[in-house]
């Protein structure tokens, strides 16, 4: 049926009401938006194929899925570093092959995708922590002297571990291995540590990592979020009790949309209010939130001390984002997701962008009142 206009106008200024947010506390970044018409950036591209360096046959390298993207401003435009997962047979979630892809896009609008990745599991030393599962969820965040800083899961299908790899140029880059493989004498080696999410702050219209008490500081971790201080964003120390173990500074909390777990989202912000971390957020509906269901992964926001990086201020108390549309809740992940990974600023204008049911990739968006 043809669409008439005047209606197709009324339908559309509907949706963006229906999907707007409104921040919940002062000090949130926000309100985030979807567009009238929002569609998926990305998603699965069987037709892509990669010659794959460890077996030296052509893969359909995110003929299952891509989503869970990064974001960094460079020249202009936005590069957005995505989770591409390779179909391999018919195995579960966590039993396909990550690598991760690039997409770049000037306006935040049209993205232009590489045919092949640009950053994966090869014949090198990581390969023991990065195969058969692959390279998985980054995040990456840029250094004053111009320096990427990425951080990713590492996939052996035995233990996901967080990674660090280092970049002048987007392109070429240095793996500097697991984040925890020699402190402590490997403690935490052999633990789940994923999702590392670096300190930024706005300094002359871009993000770029802060230093707070002259070190740098990573939130990281699931179900609970922990807390890791570096001075050169290679070697990190864990924050932890007086016993030597990992202190949680951000935890799960029965009765709320957060009950299930909590994991870091994109590369957080020092604000004038303090640290805003933007958190992916898992229900259990029997101790959660009876609406949203089981297993959805919604998006919170919970505000640090600026100069003690521990000490939780506050917390959302209901999700800013959550799975609304079709695409958000159907995918390999059919419970629903809006996980975050990727924050920039562009053009006087916040991106966020996210993953959704473990399938695409999608964005919100925010636009600054000028004072």
């Amino acid at each position: 049926m043809a669409k008439h206009p005047l209606m197709y106008a009324i339908f559309c200024f509907s949706l963006a009401n229906l999907f707007s947010q409104t921040n919940e506390k002062p000090w949130m970044l926000g309100p985030f938006l979807r567009d009238a018409d929002a569609m998926p950036i990305i998603s699965k591209n069987a037709a892509s194929v990669f010659k794959d360096p460890v077996t030296g046959a052509l893969a359909h390298w995110e003929s299952m899925a891509a989503f869970n993207p990064a974001a960094m401003v460079k020249n202009d435009s936005i590069y957005l570093f995505y989770r591409a997962e390779e179909k391999l047979g018919d195995k579960e979630i966590g039993g396909h092959r990550s690598r991760i892809g690039l997409a770049v896009s000037a306006d935040a609008v049209n993205y232009i995708r590489q045919n092949v990745p640009i950053f994966y599991p090869d014949n090198d030393a990581q390969k023991k922590y990065e195969w058969p599962g692959g390279t998985e969820d980054p995040r990456i965040v840029e250094t004053e002297d111009g320096t990427y800083v990425l951080t990713y899961t590492q996939w052996n299908r035995e233990f996901p571990r967080l990674a660090i790899a280092t970049s002048k140029n987007l392109k070429d880059w240095d793996k500097h291995g697991p984040v925890f493989e020699e402190y402590g004498q490997g403690k935490y080696h052999n633990q789940e540590t994923k999702s590392g999410a670096i300190v930024t702050r706005l300094m002359d219209g871009k993000l770029v990592a802060a230093k707070i008490n002259g070190k740098y500081w990573m939130y990281f971790g699931v179900p609970h979020i922990w807390l890791a201080s570096s001075t050169n964003l290679i070697d990190w120390t864990p924050l932890e009790t007086h016993e030597g173990k990992l202190a949680p500074v951000l935890s799960p909390r029965t009765g709320y949309f957060d009950s299930w777990l909590v994991e870091a989202g994109p590369p957080p912000v020092l604000t004038e209010d303090g640290i805003v971390v933007l958190y992916n957020a898992g229900n259990s509906k029997n101790v959660g939130v009876q609406n949203l269901g089981n297993r959805v992964y919604t998006g919170g926001q919970a505000l640090f001390d600026k100069r003690k990086p521990w000490k939780l201020l506050d917390r959302t108390d209901v999700p800013f984002i959550k799975p609304e549309l079709p695409f958000e809740k159907s995918g390999q992940y059919a419970d629903g997701t809006t996980f975050l990974e990727g924050l920039v600023f562009f053009k006087g204008q916040w991106h966020l962008y996210y993953g959704t049911a473990d399938s695409m990739v999608c964005k919100v968006s925010w636009q600054p009142t000028k004072n």
